[in-house]
C-alpha cells in the first residue's frame, strides 16, 4: 500500500534540501515514488495555497486560514496521496497535518481538538509512515529564509513575517508531537552541516526504507 514520507520542520530547516536527498536516494534505490507539496499539490490545491500564504488587504481569520490548509489537503490527498499509495508508491509531501498542529494550534493557538476533528473528516486514519522533522532554532531558520528571498529577489510570505515568538511555539509543538509519536518521527539536527544533515537522513531511510 506504499509509504508515506512527510518532511517537517520551521521555516528555513532546510525542508528543500532534505527534499532532494530524499527524492535522489529513492530514485538510486529503484523506489517509485512521487513528490508533493501542502498546502498544495493539485492545480486547485495550489491555489488555496496562493490565499493561505498571499497578503490581503481584509485580516485572515485563525479559522479561515485552518479550513483552507484542510481544503487544500483534502484535494491532494484524493487527487495525488491516496492514488499513489495505493498504487505502492513513495509519496514524498513538504508539510502535511503535523505542520497544522504545529502552526495553528501552536503559533495561532488554535485549540487542537479543533484540528483533531477536521484531520479524521478529510484524512479518516491516514497518517504518514514516517516523518522527518529538520530541527532548527528559529531565529536561524528565519535568518536563512530572509537570506533566500533577498537572493531570489522574493519577500517574506505573510506567515513567514510573523513574530519569533511564534515560530518558537511552532517548534516547541513539532517537538511535543515528535516525543509523542517516536515511532513515526526521526528528528534531524538541521543546525549542522549540509553533509551531515544527508548522513542522518540517509541512513533514516536505509532504517525504514532498505
Amino acid at each position: 500500500m506504499g509509504f508515506f514520507l512527510t518532511i517537517e520542520g520551521v521555516e528555513g530547516a532546510g525542508k528543500t534540501t532534505a527534499k532532494a536527498v530524499v527524492l535522489r536516494w529513492l530514485q538510486e534505490c529503484g523506489h517509485e515514488f512521487i513528490a508533493t507539496r501542502e498546502p498544495g499539490g493539485t492545480p486547485l490545491a495550489e491555489q488555496l495555497r496562493a490565499l493561505v500564504l498571499g497578503e490581503h488587504e481584509e485580516q485572515v481569520s485563525d479559522t479561515t486560514e485552518l479550513l483552507l490548509m484542510f481544503a487544500a489537503r483534502s484535494q491532494n490527498l484524493s487527487e495525488r496521496i491516496e492514488p499513489s499509495l495505493a498504487a505502492g508508491k513513495v509519496v514524498v509531501c513538504d508539510r502535511f497535518t503535523d505542520a497544522t498542529y504545529a502552526y495553528q494550534s501552536g503559533g495561532r493557538g488554535i485549540d487542537e481538538q479543533r484540528i483533531a476533528v477536521l484531520e479524521q473528516l478529510v484524512q479518516g486514519d491516514r497518517r504518514p509512515d514516517m516523518t522527518l522533522l529538520l530541527d532548527v532554532a528559529p531565529e536561524v531558520g528565519l535568518a536563512r529564509a530572509r537570506g533566500r528571498a533577498t537572493a531570489e529577489g522574493g519577500e517574506l510570505d505573510r506567515i513567514e513575517q510573523e513574530a519569533i515568538e511564534f515560530f518558537h511555539r511552532v517548534r516547541s509543538v513539532y517537538l511535543q508531537r515528535a516525543a509523542r509519536f517516536a515511532d513515526q518521527y526521526v528528528v534531524i539536527d538541521a543546525s549542522q552541516s549540509v553533509a551531515n544533515v544527508e548522513q542522518q537522513i540517509v541512513g533514516a531511510l536505509q532504517a525504514r526504507l532498505g
